[in-house]
């Protein structure tokens, strides 16, 4: 087989995450792979407000135009940060086996419920709330060591990270600061939060049927249906996580709900998300 040329962002998580899909195209294809390194407006723009500027394809959209252009074969992204929709060129290839989708909570030494929480997530932000009533909030950016490393130094009394880029960045720890894995009860993970999307051009997605992890994907499938219904972004505090058996939501309007995930929920994702939408009331029902 032909080298396959990989688009990723240039962050360690970003390079963390190429480094898997490139092992697993190795593996089930026997493939060689490259990777074209790109910095997106987002690694760019550090000092925006992904709430107030809105945050939809601010990683995304140059590795897109990179496997459309022809450039890259496959883009690489954190599977949350990719838009609901995407463009017609391009297809959702699969994901790799997903990594812990959970949330965890970073404090300084000494901390037991911090007065004052870094986040620019408005989905972390309203979660935390309810965990620690009156917490005040700020800004944080940068990458995983950067966010640490400021929370060490005094930015706040924490933080809130992945699970899943913790552990890519073999991260089981940090001086002067304590983790704590939140719950999906405690804190809904972002839609996607633990996947490694692989993206295409859209001709070229049949070749790499049955290559990903299917699982992931269908666990992906009904979290997507509830980003697409909702059209849900950065500017939006929602969550949706399908796990084994169970789907946790969290939206401003309702808070955390829970429900059973069956056999038949996974038959329709589409159907799925519109129906608890509707029992939650954030999507009205159609017209008799």
């Amino acid at each position: 087989m032909r080298k396959l040329i990989l688009a990723t962002r240039q962050s360690p998580l970003a390079l963390a995450q190429a480094a898997l899909a490139a092992a697993h195209f190795q593996a089930r294809l026997g493939a060689v792979t490259d990777l074209l390194k790109i910095v997106t407006t987002g690694d760019r723009q550090v000092a925006w407000s992904l709430e107030k500027t809105g945050g939809k394809g601010l990683f995304t959209s140059e590795l897109e135009e990179a496997v459309a252009g022809g450039r890259a074969d496959a883009a690489v992204h954190s599977a949350k940060d990719l838009p609901g929709d995407m463009p017609a060129a391009l297809a959702l290839a699969g994901y790799l086996p997903r990594a812990d989708p959970a949330d965890v909570l970073v404090l300084r030494d000494g901390v037991a419920a911090p007065r004052k929480l870094a986040t620019g997530s408005p989905r972390r932000r309203l979660q935390a709330a309810v965990l620690f009533p009156g917490v005040e909030f700020c800004e944080i950016r940068g990458n995983v060591d950067t966010r640490l490393r400021k929370i060490a130094e005094g930015l706040a009394d924490g933080t809130v990270v992945a699970a899943a880029g913790l552990a890519r960045l073999g991260i089981a720890g940090w001086p002067g600061l304590a983790f704590r894995r939140l719950d999906f009860t405690q804190m809904v993970p972002a839609v996607g939060q633990g996947a490694v999307a692989l993206q295409c051009r859209a001709a070229d997605a049949p070749a790499w049927a049955g290559v990903f992890d299917g699982p992931t994907g269908e666990a992906l499938a009904v979290e997507r249906a509830f980003q697409a219904l909702l059209g849900a972004g950065c500017h939006t505090a929602f969550a949706a996580h399908a796990a084994a058996g169970e789907i946790y939501l969290f939206h401003e309007q309702t808070g955390l709900r829970r429900f059973p995930r069956t056999a038949a929920d996974q038959a329709d994702p589409a159907a799925t998300a519109a129906r608890l939408l509707r029992s939650v009331g954030l999507l009205a029902s159609p017209r008799a």
